[in-house]
């Protein structure tokens, strides 16, 4: 071999050796741990898995509240537009002025003074509706109306008969209303 050669590889040795020493002499100490796999998922490990589990029953619970209310809500957004069409509203004025002229030739049969009727009854809607003109002890009259619901409780209200202008035409003193 030639001496360049020789020499060449001997630096080459010599600094692999050096690379060697200042790699395993110079550096720090290297220290390791144990590889360990540690499942995230808490329904895996078992690390706070009541709280966990609790937290997916809330979600549930919440995503389900929220879909019922969103129902509800549209259910009652439909009854409301059922209630506002032009028919529901002339059906509920045509009940109303049925009602009101009802109420005001049962207020004129209890109320003539011309011919009254002493007593009555009629059916409205499952409630029966029961009246009578009584006198009480001191001679006062009333009528006793008297409102039996569906479910069987009563209502009984007294009106008296003659006192103010109730029953009479003020002008005249007659029953008929000046008509």
């Amino acid at each position: 071999m030639t001496e360049k050669r020789k020499e060449s590889k001997i630096e080459l040795t010599a600094l692999l050796i050096l690379f060697v020493i200042a790699m395993f002499g110079l550096s720090p100490n290297v220290y390791a741990d144990e590889i360990v796999h540690k499942f995230k998922n808490p329904s895996f490990s078992g690390v706070g898995t009541g709280a966990h589990y609790l937290t997916i029953e809330n979600q549930e619970f919440s995503r389900k509240k929220t879909i019922e209310d969103a129902l509800e809500a549209a259910r009652k957004a439909a009854e409301r537009e059922a209630d506002n069409t032009t028919l529901a509203k002339f059906i509920r004025n045509l009940e109303s002025r049925i009602y009101a002229q009802f109420a005001k030739q049962l207020v004129e049969s209890m109320f003539s003074n011309d011919n009254p009727a002493g007593f009555g009854s009629f059916i409205l809607e499952g409630n029966t509706i029961t009246w009578e003109l009584v006198t009480d002890d001191a001679g006062a009259e009333f009528i006793r109306l008297t409102i039996v619901a569906e479910d069987g409780t009563e209502t009984i209200v007294e009106i008296p008969v003659g006192t103010g202008n109730f029953g009479q035409d003020p002008d005249t003193g007659g029953g008929d209303g000046g008509s």
